[in-house]
């Protein structure tokens, strides 16, 4: 990769850390349903007319049926529960739970879709599931906190959210292969935007959020969103795919980092360990780190 895409790469991982801080300042304010609208809308409406200089509307309105597919799996739902788990866990926990995302994205492909998996990549998944369920067990707490939500629930929540990351990424390859990044990005949020109005009105919070929150929410909804999607489809393009994908391994260090600077989250010795378990078993699963083969005789 050449400086600028460092750069770029570094600055994904900052703003993508930076989501889960975010969603912690301002959920509580919003609730999940109106936080995630005002994301979701605020994104599309960015990244749009981004579309229409490009001239890549037609082919949003080709596969749109699709495109709503991945706008609910990939954003409304999966933001919803992040969101939701925000109200009980720390940023760095929910970014750990996140990165596990390419884990369950070549289990889906491996199910679904036929993948094989080699030796080390099935090592890879094991060691991958195995550290979750050790990170898991150690804080999943059944009792609820102040704000309603259990560390249990929130757990749950991550998991299920970076499920569907995983589904989603695996339908759009399936279904989308060809369609214009922009074009899939901006319809997606879109399309998240149509299915949570309705939701999101009917739990709009009865006391206006103050200026802390919906600062929070439009950092979230126009830099961790539409710029971060920008950033990543550029990276794609000029350093390829597995290069963009590196991107994963940063954004935990950056939102342990946010959370320690802004709101006093400081992680545990068994968190962070359980952290290196699964960034291990994901670079094993996705083949971007591999044992050295023996020479032969």
């Amino acid at each position: 990769m050449s400086p600028r895409d460092r750069a770029e790469l570094a600055l994904l991982g900052a703003l993508w850390g930076g989501s889960f801080l975010f969603m912690r300042m301002g959920a509580a304010a919003f609730g999940p349903f109106a936080l995630v609208f005002v994301r979701v809308l605020g994104a599309s409406l960015m990244l749009l007319p981004l579309l229409w200089w490009r001239g890549e509307l037609p082919a949003l309105r080709r596969h749109w049926r699709a495109i709503a597919v991945v706008g609910l799996i990939n954003s409304a739902l999966p933001f919803l529960l992040f969101t939701t788990a925000s109200l009980a866990l720390t940023t760095a926990l929910m970014s750990v739970f996140n990165a596990t995302v390419p884990i369950w994205g070549a289990l889906v492909a491996w199910v679904w879709l036929g993948d094989r998996l080699g030796g080390t990549r099935l090592l890879g998944l094991a060691i991958g599931i195995g550290g979750v369920v050790a990170l898991a067990w150690g804080k999943a707490d059944v009792k609820a906190g102040a704000l309603g939500i259990s560390p249990a629930l929130g757990i749950a929540a991550c998991i299920a959210a970076a499920v569907l990351y995983g589904l989603a990424a695996n339908y759009a390859r399936r279904f989308l292969t060809g369609v214009p990044p922009l074009a899939l990005a901006a319809g997606s949020q879109l399309a998240a935007a149509v299915a949570l109005l309705v939701p999101a009105g009917l739990n709009w919070p009865q006391v206006a959020p103050g200026t802390t929150a919906w600062l929070s929410a439009a950092a979230l909804s126009l830099l961790c969103t539409g710029l971060a999607y920008v950033l990543y489809f550029r990276l794609i393009a000029n350093a390829g795919a597995a290069n963009a994908t590196a991107v994963t391994f940063l954004v935990p260090g950056f939102a342990l980092i946010w959370g320690w600077l802004f709101l006093g989250e400081v992680p545990t010795a068994g968190m962070l360990a359980g952290c290196a378990v699964i960034l291990l078993g994901t670079a094993l699963a996705t083949g971007l780190l591999r044992p050295p083969r023996r020479q032969a005789a």
